[in-house]
């Protein structure tokens, strides 16, 4: 990818995010679809929500029916926009299968044709308001045999992952089986900056980008991504350099910790703006969709 390439934007729309946090976040169904309907019409391609059900702990599994609910309307008015979920983390207390169950609901509905694939597992922790490290266990889990499965998954059924890389392992293992023609097809890698007080991933600066592009480098031309967790993608260089190497932007309610108390839409027309600065073009979700080469997407006119 060049920077001539157009630029894919997706908004995260919640995630964890709380009402207090930022009174602007989308939780109910109601609210996912105006504020993803705002996202499509500022620039947004792709989409990704949660409900509430959480990442870490719980039953393991997740429900289809909300995703139902708000995707079906977003897609009358955006036939083309690119929507995906969430998932729980792996444990005893679930399996792989329970996991995936309503992204498995989701496509058959004809819904979904981006589901989740995380190739390891993380700490989910940070910093406390006193400065101290965290002490909590929540463990977001994915061993190598869900990698394994979720891989074959996609394949059987056609499915483009969004393929979220928290620590440069992650990386790795997507590239294993990347080497071996084995990983999906219209897979987009997601770096995951660690930002402000969070415990994980790589900070986000041009050296921690430089690191895991030197790992992309080799003639893969996979689709990547650039977000900060806990933080704000467009306070630093990271969006300008990624927009400069011809990457891809998040942004989003979910990832966002900063001054502010914007709304999602706000944070997609300012990387729009970015975008337009450099001279790189925003695309549709249709032109999306052939640049990350998604099975049936046609070639890139």
């Amino acid at each position: 990818m060049d920077k001539a390439t157009p630029l894919i934007i997706e908004a995260a729309l919640n995630g964890g995010t709380t009402k207090d946090r930022n009174p602007n976040v989308p939780r109910t169904v109601d609210e996912i679809v105006e504020s993803a309907l705002a996202c499509l019409e500022a620039g947004a391609a792709i989409i990704h929500n949660h409900n509430d059900e959480p990442n870490v702990g719980g039953s393991g599994r997740h429900a289809s029916e909300p995703y139902a609910d708000a995707w079906g309307r977003i897609l009358e008015r955006y036939p083309d926009a690119l929507l995906y979920p969430t998932y729980a983390g792996g444990g005893p207390h679930t399996n792989v299968r329970e996991r995936y169950a309503h992204i498995d609901e989701l496509r058959t509905t004809g819904l979904l044709k981006i589901p989740l694939l995380d190739p390891g597992t993380v700490n989910f922790d940070g910093i406390g308001p006193d400065g101290a490290p965290g002490t909590g266990d929540g463990v977001y889990q994915t061993t190598f045999g869900d990698v394994r499965w979720m891989a074959d998954y996609c394949r059987e059924h056609r499915l483009a992952p969004s393929v979220s890389v928290f620590e440069p392992g992650f990386l790795r293992l997507a590239l294993a089986y990347y080497e071996r023609g084995e990983l999906p097809e219209g897979a987009m890698i997601k770096l995951y900056f660690g930002g402000g007080r969070l415990l994980f991933g790589l900070p986000p600066t041009r050296t921690s980008l430089d690191a895991y592009l030197a790992m992309l480098d080799g003639g893969t031309n996979l689709p990547w991504l650039v977000a900060v967790l806990g933080g704000d993608v467009t306070g630093g260089e990271l969006a300008r350099l990624a927009l400069e190497r011809g990457g891809h932007l998040r942004v989003g309610l979910e990832d966002y910790d900063g001054p502010r108390q914007p709304r999602n839409e706000e944070l997609v027309r300012e990387v729009a703006a970015l975008a337009e600065a450099a001279g790189r073009p925003v695309a549709t979700p249709r032109e999306a969709a052939r640049i990350l080469g998604l099975p049936d997407s046609g070639p890139l006119r």
